[in-house]
């Protein structure tokens, strides 16, 4: 379901402070490309942009439909430096308003979550119903030029897919089906907005977020940072799906004596999911969605996290776990091995982004380069690259140089890790 709101100021498009040549060689073929400037992990300028021009400039992922699914039952979501409010109507339709109240701009909602018949500025009492529209304030009868329902909760854009909630800050976004391309239709056999959270960490990574999505992106580093995860997939295994859109997809392979991923690399006793075709068995599923969300599908659960950009060497990350609600009343469910495997995995993942981080600022460190195995990080060095750029060059992802030879890129074609090894 999609709400068009009426925008609030209006927005002008931000000008990059990168000049195409400064990204030019991260726009090379991958064995020729250097990776991103140092600069774009640590300056003030480059962040300010990216939140205003990607962030909100189209569709980012705020969160999931359960946490709204009856009348007045809402979530707080941040996005782009802004406080926003996702909320279930009384009419059943999901809706989007930002959390400031029209009258002199105090937070309307400050529990993150919950459920309420209505919104109560805490500040003068100005109340708002669940669709956002503004009750006559008192000692506002009198007022000459002020019509009520010119005054209601400014609204944001939202549309859904698989249960979860992305939100269009600029309004001008295209549909969010033809915005996520074709990972709408590689996973249409599950129905993922029916399972359900039973966990949720959030971690503080001291990191910048783009470091976060790169790491996600290859497994170059489980063999000495992720024993645990390179046992059941090893880091060369895997393979890269249709990925046209907002969306890089791929998959790594579950050795055939294990089950998922968890500590014991069993499911203990979990069915596989419904929809799961034989190959499903065998396999992780990684997506990064442009620009915020890490997706994970397991054999028998549900992965996702959301990287929510702090500050150039900060970022808020929320991971949470979704199992079938059938398999969540069985008296023996205990998901807790695979939570146990996934925030290991993580925190290994967020020490070596710090570390990342901290080195990367070295007047020593200058761009380097890509190894064999990193591709699918440099694909997604290319959105960045080229949004840098914005000089309307769409860089295809993949391509190699006529010096490559035919072997070397079978070679990386067969080699190169595109899942995870990271962040999910």
């Amino acid at each position: 379901m999609v709400d068009a709101p009426a925008k609030p100021r209006q927005r002008l498009v931000p000008t990059s402070p990168l000049e195409p040549q400064e990204v030019a060689l991260v726009r090379r073929p991958t064995l020729h490309a250097s990776v991103l400037p140092p600069r774009t992990f640590h300056d003030q300028n480059v962040f300010d942009y990216e939140q205003e021009a990607w962030f909100a400039g189209a569709w980012a992922s705020v969160g999931r439909e359960e946490d709204a699914r009856h009348p007045g039952q809402y979530f707080l979501a941040p996005l782009a430096g802004e406080n926003l409010i996702v909320v279930r109507g009384n009419d059943g339709q999901l809706r989007g308003f930002y959390n400031v109240c029209r009258h002199r701009g105090a937070t309307v909602v400050e529990e993150t979550a919950g459920t309420l018949p209505r919104f109560q500025c805490p500040y003068h009492a100005w109340v708002y119903d669940l669709d956002g529209k503004l009750k006559q304030p008192r000692h506002t009868e009198l007022l000459e030029d002020f019509d009520p329902a010119a005054w209601g909760l400014v609204p944001v854009r939202i549309a859904t897919w698989q249960g979860i909630v992305y939100v269009d800050l600029s309004g001008a976004a295209e549909p969010l089906d033809l915005f996520l391309g074709d990972i709408t239709t590689e996973f249409t056999r599950f129905d993922l907005g029916a399972l359900r959270r039973v966990k949720r960490i959030d971690y503080d990574v001291k990191a910048n977020w783009k470091a976060i999505v790169e790491n996600f992106q290859e497994c170059y580093h489980c063999p000495g940072v992720h024993p645990q995860l390179n046992r059941i997939t090893p880091y060369n295994s895997g393979s890269y799906l249709p990925s046209a859109g907002a969306a890089m997809n791929s998959f790594m392979e579950v050795l055939p004596q294990f089950e998922t991923l968890s500590m014991s690399g069993a499911a203990d006793g979990r069915a596989p999911m419904a929809g799961m075709t034989d190959d499903d068995h065998g396999r992780i599923y990684y997506s990064v969605i442009w620009p915020n969300q890490l997706f994970s599908l397991h054999p028998d659960y549900l992965m996702l996290h959301w990287v929510t950009p702090l500050e150039p060497g900060r970022t808020a990350v929320r991971c949470e776990w979704y199992f079938d609600p059938h398999e969540m009343a069985k008296p023996d469910f205990n998901p807790d091995d695979a939570i146990e495997f996934w925030d290991l995995t993580n925190r290994q993942d967020w020490h070596v982004c710090e570390l990342q981080q901290q080195g990367t600022k070295s007047r020593a460190y200058t761009a380097g380069r890509y190894s064999s195995m990193e591709s699918s990080v440099h694909g997604f060095d290319l959105m960045v690259a080229d949004r840098y750029a914005a000089d309307g060059v769409i860089t295809p992802q993949g391509r190699v140089s006529k010096q490559e030879s035919t072997a070397a890129v079978k070679a990386r074609a067969n080699r190169v890790s595109p899942g995870n090894a990271a962040a999910d």
